[in-house]
């Protein structure tokens, strides 16, 4: 079953309020989860999201298209990246989970995903 592992961090952190020291700690320890994720055979793919402030939401309002720069929540957490990965069932996709490094300073989700409608379910 497929899986979708997603990171939130504090919008601080993709504001440069990071030092240079925090900044490589942090891409080492990705490095290394997703390698761990990698050996495991379990690692589909994995997204590097780009900061929030980059983002453009669309929404239909009345009737009429709007769109606005920004995320649509207003929130101190952003969605800063996923990975995809394929297990048995939730128990495994939540141990997964739990090694994230960005459980340290932020949220992580974990929700069922799949990559096409087979007429009754995502597979």
């Amino acid at each position: 079953m497929r899986y979708t592992i997603l990171l939130h961090y504090p919008e601080l952190m993709a504001q440069g309020e990071l030092d240079q020291e925090a900044i490589e700690q942090g891409q080492a320890a990705f490095h290394k989860y997703a390698a761990d994720l990698h050996a495991a055979g379990v690692l589909v793919s994995a997204e590097v999201l780009q900061p929030s402030s980059a983002t453009t939401t669309l929404s239909a309002v009345d009737g009429e298209l709007r769109i606005q720069d920004g995320p649509f929540a207003d929130t101190k957490e952003q969605l800063g990246g996923t990975f995809v990965i394929d297990v048995a069932d939730l128990d495994k996709a939540l141990e997964w989970a739990k090694q994230a490094p960005s459980i340290q300073w932020g949220h992580v989700e974990v929700r069922p995903s799949g990559t096409r409608w087979a007429g009754d379910s995502w597979v």
